[in-house]
């Protein structure tokens, strides 16, 4: 079993910046991928960025060159620090870990961006 705890969000104003945070513990096995996914109200779930624990990344086209996703192997912890946040990236943010015939969400943390 693996645990996920997220923490950083809240209230942001647009053009600031905001630093998630998911902390994994538990069975942690190698290799993984853990990612950021958010849900705004009437949306899909969607991914917004993810980093494999060799270090490859994925953004979305809508977060590229505004959201950076790193991890600290040693910490199990992956951050992702949100810039020049818009209106539109208001949602619920979720961590997901994924390794080899297992999956895991987070409990979710809301950002609100007010324009």
């Amino acid at each position: 079993q693996v645990q996920l705890v997220e923490s950083g969000g809240g209230l942001v104003q647009a053009g600031g910046s905001l630093r998630l945070s998911c902390a994994a513990s538990g069975s942690i096995s190698s290799p993984n991928t853990i990612g950021w996914y958010r849900q705004a109200p009437g949306k899909q779930r969607e991914l917004v960025a993810d980093i494999t624990s060799g270090g490859s990344t994925y953004y979305a086209d809508s977060v590229k060159g505004r959201f950076t996703i790193s991890r600290d192997n040693a910490m199990n912890t992956v951050y992702l620090q949100m810039n020049n946040v818009k209106p539109e990236d208001t949602a619920v943010y979720y961590c997901n870990y994924k390794a080899t015939w297992y999956t895991r969400w987070g409990q979710g943390t809301q950002v609100t961006v007010s324009s």
